[in-house]
């Protein structure tokens, strides 16, 4: 996980998340719109995840 993700995981977590699949952008993206706090964790997490 790059500086770069990081930062752009907490400025706009779907973008952070765009080369992970179309099932982790709409997850966060979702949870985005319902806080900004929980998309953030979300794409944290997806960024985190080794295997995907």
């Amino acid at each position: 996980m790059s500086f770069w993700r990081v930062i752009l995981s907490i400025i706009c977590p779907p973008l952070a998340v765009l080369d992970k699949g179309c099932g982790s952008i709409l997850i966060v993206f979702i949870l985005w719109c319902l806080g900004w706090i929980p998309g953030v964790i979300a794409a944290l997490i997806i960024l985190n995840n080794p295997n995907r």
